[in-house]
């Protein structure tokens, strides 16, 4: 017995090792293991791993949060810890080591190639139910990830931390692209604060038609969100596993049918939605939404090396709140600074989509569930918003068009 729990230990380990080794320093930079980042890893009965790492020089910080994301992903880990290592020192007694790729074992681009661990049998199984997630997409790398079937774009809307606007960004580039005349859908992947309904004025519960949920819409858009099938006081206290499988359900048991955008409405961070979706399906990009001042840039900051670390192209970030235009004087005070975002895209070589100023008609139209660019289309707020969603579609559409057809 203690002979068949050794091996299963180490399978873990090794797994997990294998989805570390796809993680990148930087973007267009080597592996964290290769890089020599990855120390060891250590798995114990309980599903607990201990992941030893060695900052090395030009090594962001942060990337131990992707480090304990990635693994968090892998089939059979409850919990990952990041412990940083002395450099110096050796791996601890017990663990996987890194080491050297024997002769005629290097993976792509002169990779150590990591064994695959299948399941008893010798072959990948898939999921029994939509919401069960295979061992394969717990650790597939996003280049290896899918197009979601009749989708053409899957466009994901993310920030460092609440409270930015991001689900108001999210309902308008959507209400927007749908009053263009493109076909979209909304995803509201926000399962700890799913404010989708409430901005769409949209609270029918979705029907099932041969095993699909029919996603509800609203003001030309297609929308699925928890809080469709939750009460508004229902706390969800669930862990990664549950969450990549709440993911999936809405990815592919939806009838999204034909779109050409997927907008997905991201919770604040770098957390375990985050790494499902992009596992889980081909996603065309990343829109990142800030406020002007530095405790939300320095989030967005992360949010963006995340995604450069899994292979997602940015596609530029959004500066919301700048300015409140005071309506009896016409002033503009800058209550939460000015220009933030717009720095920080100039420093890092990422695109500026634009700034949306502080405003009531965003407040109003939200309470009264109708998207600000289809309530308040004249308003300033509105005209921002139509202008960020008309600068990504120039973006994606410019993209496809120097992409050679495959």
């Amino acid at each position: 017995m203690r002979d068949i729990h050794d091996m299963e230990t180490r399978s873990l380990e090794d797994r997990v090792m294998q989805s570390l080794a796809r993680v990148r320093t930087e973007a267009g930079g080597p592996d964290v293991v290769d890089a020599g980042v990855v120390r060891s890893v250590t798995a114990g009965p309980d599903g607990e791993v201990r992941i030893d790492i060695a900052l090395q020089p030009g090594v962001p910080r942060d990337i131990a949060d992707t480090i304990r994301l990635v693994a968090t992903g892998v089939t059979g880990v409850v919990r990952a810890t990041v412990e940083l290592a002395d450099p110096a020192s050796g791996p601890p007694e017990g663990s996987v080591p890194v080491q050297a790729a024997p002769a005629g074992t290097s993976g792509k681009g002169g990779r150590r190639a990591l064994p695959v661990m299948a399941p008893p049998g010798g072959e990948r199984t898939p999921p029994q139910s939509p919401g069960q997630v295979s061992r394969e997409e717990a650790t597939r790398h996003p280049s290896e990830a899918e197009p979601l079937p009749g989708v053409r774009h899957v466009i994901a809307v993310s920030s460092g931390k609440g409270g930015v606007g991001k689900s108001t960004v999210s309902t308008n580039l959507a209400a927007a692209w749908a009053r263009a005349g493109y076909r979209v859908g909304l995803m509201d992947a926000d399962i700890y604060g799913p404010d989708i309904p409430t901005m769409f004025g949209a609270y029918e519960k979705p029907r099932m038609e041969d095993d699909q949920v029919i996603p509800v819409e609203a003001h030309g858009v297609k929308l699925m969100s928890l809080g469709f099938l939750v009460s508004d006081d229902t706390p969800a206290i669930w862990r990664g596993p549950i969450i990549m499988g709440i993911v999936r359900q809405f990815l592919h048991q939806v009838a999204w049918g034909e779109l050409d955008y997927l907008i997905v409405d991201l919770p604040p961070g770098t957390g375990d939605a985050q790494l499902s979706l992009v596992q889980l399906v081909q996603v065309s990009g990343a829109v990142m939404v800030t406020t002007p001042q530095d405790v939300a840039v320095q989030g967005v900051l992360k949010g963006i090396r995340m995604f450069e670390s899994v292979d997602v192209p940015v596609i530029g970030i959004v500066e919301n709140m700048r300015g409140f235009v005071c309506p009896d004087c016409q002033t503009t005070h800058e209550l939460f600074g000015a220009g933030g975002g717009e720095k920080l895209a100039a420093s890092i070589g990422v695109p500026f989509l634009g700034a949306v100023p502080l405003g009531l008609a965003v407040r109003q139209e939200g309470d009264r569930g109708t998207p600000t660019v289809i309530g308040r289309p004249d308003s300033p707020e509105a005209q921002a918003l139509a202008a960020v969603a008309e600068r990504v579609d120039e973006m994606i559409s410019a993209r496809e068009r120097e992409t050679p057809a495959t």
